[in-house]
């Protein structure tokens, strides 16, 4: 387990070397959408090279999840990110994953290096315009999708709980 102290100081030496999030993935002013809000949702370029769409995740339970390759948080989350896609996609729960990392050979990297599957594509400014990133990191909103577009059934920023990830299938 990370040392908070640590974490949060080497996030700090990274972002002053320019390596930190662009400004426009920060979401300065976005704040976590309400309960019960109605989020769009892009398509785009999944980090694999396959196509995403809304209408692909037609009635299910989409977990969107913003993180970055150098969030340490992030890094304790994904994992558990990982277990909760694999063992509820059967049962209708997608994963959404949007890196705010500069480069997509860094979450490219990241994700082969540690094995995670899920879905993942770049919050680019394009994607960033229908969906933005809400403050802090990482963030996970759950969404139920119909059409287009899903309604916001839960919003936590910042890192969440093992147990916490894995009562988010009580949405299914």
């Amino acid at each position: 387990m990370l040392n908070r102290r640590k974490a949060i100081e080497s996030v700090a030496a990274l972002a002053a070397a320019g390596l930190g999030p662009l400004a426009w993935s920060r979401g300065s002013d976005s704040p976590l959408p309400r309960l019960g809000s109605t989020l769009t949702l892009p398509a785009l370029s999944l980090l694999d090279g396959r196509a995403w769409t809304p209408e692909q995740m037609q009635g299910k339970l989409l977990v969107v999840y913003w993180w970055a390759s150098w969030c340490p948080f992030c890094a304790v989350q994904s994992p558990y990110i990982e277990s909760l896609w694999r063992a509820q996609k059967a049962q209708g729960l997608e994963v959404l994953a949007l890196s705010i990392d500069r480069e997509a050979v860094a979450a490219v990297n990241y994700m082969k290096t540690r094995g995670y599957s899920f879905p993942a594509g770049m919050l680019t400014p394009e994607v960033a315009r229908v969906l933005p990133k809400p403050d802090g990191l990482p963030v996970v909103v759950v969404l139920k999708v119909n059409g287009k577009s899903g309604k916001v059934l839960f919003a936590e920023s910042g890192e969440m709980l093992p147990e916490d990830v894995e009562g988010l299938k009580k949405y299914l």
